[in-house]
């Protein structure tokens, strides 16, 4: 799963070299002790980030059972990506662009739960695997970080119109989207707009002959790793489940025709050639969901109140809800959720999918016109009260809502590469292996 050490040593001795070459002055900090891989704007990639994240793909790769490719093209994919998230990182730091340490704890406290861990479990299982929970931190701060600066910047380059909602929700499309799901995998394969005709022949010819070798049984994992430009190359190109109506409008006429296992002749458009395949399609449910009206009051933990008196008051106000207590009195003065104590505590219908798992349980195992005892979630004690329950058909105005989040979500897609391949073509790059 590590480098193997012809490579480490290549890089080590390429990088050793090369880093008495950086200049004095504005780089004067960067030491010889970790060699430079690429100048990026006003930063540089180091060795030791390049050799980190091989090592960490080789992990993924194996674990996934998928071969990994040749030395040199995962070096360049993984160096690729590494100068993307650089130049990304660097325009979050002029943005101002942060996650603060609490929000990165729950976030982290999230994951483990997804784990069905206690956060003490999870940092042992990273233990384990070798892998540093204050490293895996700074990771999941760095994607949170990448996540909000990609919503801010995208979602002002999306506009969705009155009209394409309409012909959305009259469209095929939409009827598809509602009945089944589809997993595809991708393979983007860059020309240059200005290339002569003999370099677009040859990358046709490259694509026939990926297409060719995919349909023969040829892994596309390692083909997209191995060739892929698309910044889910070293996903092995899966761009996960997704309805008919949020796949790139490219794909989407294509798709439909398709069977799980197909793959679709190559997509030619100005700039790039698209290959796809069907890894999986599936039944997306019914058009009916069950939703719960409930209200809660929430109470924490603080400097003044330890976690017992917090608990005590808790049971303190289910007893007052007993005994016929006014809830909208006892969440105005009592419940620090500030979204719903001066609405009574009111949370509105729900299906129960925003909330965490103890939560959801207790509104599941409430009888309607009842009280939950008072039960702990990582924000504080609840008490909840279950007023109705209802399976509600999609309303017309839900399925608008629905189809401008399809339409937001494809846009969304469609900008984020559009914008990473923007600020790589205006960035100076020098890659120095």
């Amino acid at each position: 799963m590590n480098l193997t050490f012809p490579l480490r040593r290549w890089i080590a001795m390429a990088l050793v070299s090369l880093s008495v070459l950086v200049p004095l002055g504005t780089r004067a900090e960067y030491k010889e002790l970790d060699g430079i891989v690429a100048v990026v704007d006003d930063d540089v990639i180091l060795a030791s980030e390049l050799m980190e994240r091989l090592d960490m793909i080789r992990k993924q790769l194996a674990s996934s059972g998928t071969q990994a490719p040749s030395d040199s093209v995962l070096v360049s994919q993984v160096l690729e990506r590494l100068i993307i998230e650089n130049l990304q990182m660097q325009q979050a730091e002029r943005r101002g662009v942060e996650i603060d340490d609490e929000t990165l704890t729950r976030a982290v406290l999230q994951v483990a739960e997804n784990n069905n861990m206690t956060l003490e479990q999870f940092q042992a299982a990273l233990a384990n695997d070798g892998l540093s929970y204050p490293v895996f931190r700074e990771d999941v701060r760095r994607e949170m970080i990448l996540s909000r600066l990609q919503r801010g910047i995208v979602n002002r380059r999306i506009s969705v119109s009155d009209q394409e909602v309409k012909d959305l929700l009259s469209s095929p499309f939409y009827q598809a989207m509602l009945s089944d799901e589809f997993r595809l995998g991708h393979i983007l394969l860059t020309v240059d707009r200005d290339a002569g005709e003999d370099v677009l022949k040859a990358a046709l010819a490259k694509a026939d002959e990926l297409v060719a070798s995919l349909r023969a049984g040829g892994d596309f994992k390692q083909a997209a790793i191995a060739n892929s430009s698309a910044s889910t190359a070293l996903e092995g190109g899966d761009l996960g489940w997704r309805k008919a109506a949020e796949l790139p409008t490219l794909f989407a006429d294509v798709v439909l025709n398709m069977k799980a296992g197909d793959v679709a002749d190559p997509i030619v458009v100005q700039g790039a050639i698209h290959i796809i395949k069907l890894l999986e399609q599936r039944g997306a449910g019914t058009q009916q969901v069950d939703q719960t009206h409930l209200r809660h009051i929430l109470v924490r933990p603080s400097e003044i109140r330890t976690e017992a008196q917090t608990e005590e008051l808790a049971w303190k106000i289910y007893e007052q809800l007993l005994n016929g207590g006014d809830f909208t009195k006892l969440a105005a003065e009592n419940s620090e959720d500030p979204g719903s104590a001066l609405n009574g505590g009111d949370l509105g219908w729900t299906d129960g999918q925003e909330f965490v798992p103890e939560f959801r349980d207790a509104m599941n195992a409430t009888e309607v016109g009842q009280f939950s005892k008072p039960f702990q979630t990582r924000y504080g004690w609840h008490v909840l009260e279950v007023q109705e329950r209802r399976r509600q058909d999609q309303s017309q105005e839900a399925r608008e809502e629905l189809a401008m989040r399809v339409l937001h979500q494809r846009r969304f897609n469609e900008e984020l590469e559009a914008w990473l391949k923007e600020i790589r073509d205006e960035a100076f790059v020098e890659v120095r292996i």
